[in-house]
């Protein structure tokens, strides 16, 4: 296996720093009010908490990828993933000022290869899962465990006419323009000492909002990580079929994460 990992970034390595394309089929954004200080506990530094009327922002983002690619391929040989991100929205000084972005704190993927190639072809580790999935044009089904044993989540959802309403924001422009500016994602490197970002652009911006009908997460369940009224469920939005292109967005610390 060292071995082929290795061939792999060698025959990849001219193409690391080139955009991927991609078809966004599903992006399920899962979002929680969380008390900023149990929020910052799972950030490395430069990372701090965004805040909005005084809460950390967080969440599961469910995330269907299809025709995925480095650009200048043909779309029919792009590969189709089921993938998951437990996720915090975050600021930083930045030579422009304050940046906002989020940070991953784990990725899950049905795919091999992106397990194989994530953190080394593009930024991010991800680990293996087993997806669960059953969804119509009005009503979402998305569960996930992961192989290691560690992590679970599942959300029933159906999609909504009109936003009906959220702690975090006051309607639902609100709520898109948040997301929406949120396009720049960083997570551990492979090694444990950089910060590594991919920033997302999706070519034509477009949302529905979702209700949320039941949901688990070992993640944001864990009261260890979260005491009991320090993550609460808020809204939820849904994207689908919208052309995206990923881009590497560097790095922002040589550090382990604290």
């Amino acid at each position: 296996m060292p071995q082929l990992i290795s061939v792999i970034e060698r025959q990849f390595s001219n193409v690391i720093e080139r955009q991927l394309s991609s078809v966004i089929e599903r992006r399920l954004l899962v979002n929680y009010r969380v008390d900023p200080e149990f929020a910052a506990r799972l950030l490395p530094f430069p990372l701090r908490p965004q805040l909005v009327r005084d809460w950390a922002v967080a969440g599961i983002c469910l995330l269907r990828l299809g025709q995925l690619r480095p650009v200048g391929m043909p779309a029919a040989l792009g590969v189709r993933s089921e993938n998951a991100a437990s996720r915090v929205a975050v600021e930083w000084d930045g030579p422009r000022g304050v940046e906002t972005g989020v940070y991953l704190a784990r990725r899950d993927t049905g795919s091999p290869l992106n397990a194989l190639l994530g953190g080394r072809f593009f930024p991010g580790v991800h680990n293996l899962a087993h997806f669960d999935v059953d969804e119509s044009e009005t009503n979402l089904h998305v569960a996930y465990a992961s192989r290691d044993g560690t992590t679970r989540a599942g959300v029933d959802a159906h999609v909504l006419e009109e936003f009906e309403g959220s702690v975090l924001f006051p309607d639902f422009a609100a709520a898109s323009d948040f997301f929406r500016h949120g396009s720049t994602g960083f997570s551990e490197s492979r090694d444990g000492h950089h910060l590594n970002g991919l920033e997302l652009y999706i070519h034509k911006w477009q949302v529905s909002p979702v209700h949320v009908d039941s949901i688990y997460s070992t993640f944001f369940g864990d009261q260890t990580r979260f005491p009991p009224g320090t993550a609460t469920l808020d809204c939820a939005l849904l994207m689908r079929d919208l052309t995206a292109t990923w881009s590497p967005a560097g790095f922002l610390h040589e550090t382990a994460v604290c």
